[in-house]
């Protein structure tokens, strides 16, 4: 069958010469008999898991040395797409002579990776990664048989890509460290959401329980809310005036007059506006402009003005003198 007859056009070009080769001739694929693996002295598992999304299905058996826990022989029977064999071709081969605890540790990358022609050069598509991750979750269920646990007990984390086997902590900690607001700079310092794409909106090939957007949606408002309690520890005269930048220095202010002092003047149909703020050799003149009844009250350049700046003064610790304009 020509290549064009099984995959159109150029995406054919998408697959890797091994993932190719393992399509049409795997190695590893068969039974273990149960008979022969009590000749070898050995335990025989047989371990089944499916991908709900795409149909595909995978059966993984495991020939093991109780004594030590080595897996003489691995071997799989798939039930699913081109991909999906050669990725559990791949997955039995990378399991023989591993110990079960070794094998928890090979990943669906590390499935992908052993695919590869060239080490920077993706086996498979990246909507078909999901085939390599159905490889990995079987290898924790023959675990989990072997070992008489439940499977879910080997995720330690939540796996918010399983495509790159990235967890919710990484994610939300790279984005933080590095100010992070868009998906594509999370893909680029993470890899979650390059492959399948799944976990970066609603929609996609798989179900998931979090998405890349509502992280990024959650973060925002993490930072929006920290942004805030500087501004009101800084108004509560907590913070180093000086030393904060001109935005701070304006919403430290904002915070007071919007407390402490529009209240009052808004009472009697007058308010305040911020206008500038201009540091003098470490004394800061805050420049405001009266609204309202405010601008011909008889007091607002007296007991108004001094009592705006001794708010100002008082809680920010500063030297600050206030000038109407």
């Amino acid at each position: 069958m020509a290549r064009n007859d099984l995959i159109g056009g150029a995406l054919w070009e998408e697959y890797s010469k091994e993932v190719q080769t393992r399509m049409n001739n795997p190695i590893n694929m068969g039974e273990i008999d149960p008979e022969y693996a009590k000749t070898k002295g050995a335990e025989l598992i047989v371990a089944d898991f499916g991908a709900e999304s795409c149909g595909d299905a995978v059966r993984l058996y495991w020939m093991i040395d109780p004594k030590s826990d080595k897996i003489l022989e691995s071997r799989f029977k798939s039930f699913g797409c081109g991909t999906a064999i050669a990725s559990s071709d791949m997955m039995a081969e990378l399991c023989h002579e591993k110990t079960v605890d070794e094998a928890l540790k090979i990943t669906n990358i590390d499935v992908e990776k052993a695919l590869r022609d060239h080490p920077d050069v993706p086996a498979v598509p990246g909507q078909k990664m999901h085939c390599s991750v159905m490889a990995y979750d079987v290898i924790k269920k023959a675990a989990s048989l072997y070992k008489g646990v439940d499977m879910e007990s080997f995720e330690t984390e939540f796996i918010v890509c399983e495509c790159a086997r990235v967890t919710l902590d990484t994610i939300k900690e790279v984005a933080k460290l590095n100010n992070l607001t868009t998906v594509e700079e999370i893909t680029d310092y993470t890899k979650a959401g390059a492959f399948c794409k799944s976990c970066i909106k609603p929609g996609g090939h798989e179900h998931k329980d979090i998405y890349l957007v509502d992280i990024l949606s959650e973060i925002a408002e993490e930072r929006e809310k920290e942004q805030k309690s500087r501004v009101v520890i800084a108004a509560k005269g907590d913070g180093d005036f000086a030393s904060m930048g001109m935005v701070m220095q304006i919403k430290s202010i904002e915070s007071i007059l919007e407390e402490y002092i529009r209240p009052t003047l808004k009472a009697d149909g007058g308010d305040v506006e911020l206008i500038d703020i201009q540091n003098n050799s470490g004394q800061f003149d805050v420049y405001i402009k009266y609204k309202g009844e405010c601008m011909s009250c008889s007091m607002n350049t007296t007991t108004t003005l001094t009592g705006i700046e001794e708010m100002l003064k008082f809680k920010l610790k500063a030297d600050i003198r206030v000038l109407v304009v």
